[in-house]
């Protein structure tokens, strides 16, 4: 099942990792912060390996 991932800009660190792990769905804007693409989709499983592995916690699911 695809889902959609979100990143909290306030929590954003901007580390990269997400865009090293993902780079057709994150990017990191001017100021460092990542955002995602827009329509762009993961699995479920995929989003759970991303939110774990985000150092700062700001990626979460998104709610439908």
């Amino acid at each position: 099942m695809a889902v959609r991932v979100q990143v909290n800009a306030e929590v954003c660190m901007g580390i990269g990792q997400c865009e090293m792990l993902e780079p057709d769905v994150f990017e990191l804007d001017d100021d460092g912060i990542a955002h995602v693409a827009e329509g762009a989709t993961v699995t479920e499983e995929r989003a759970q390996e991303l939110i774990a592995r985000c150092p700062s916690g700001a990626i979460t699911i998104a709610s439908p």
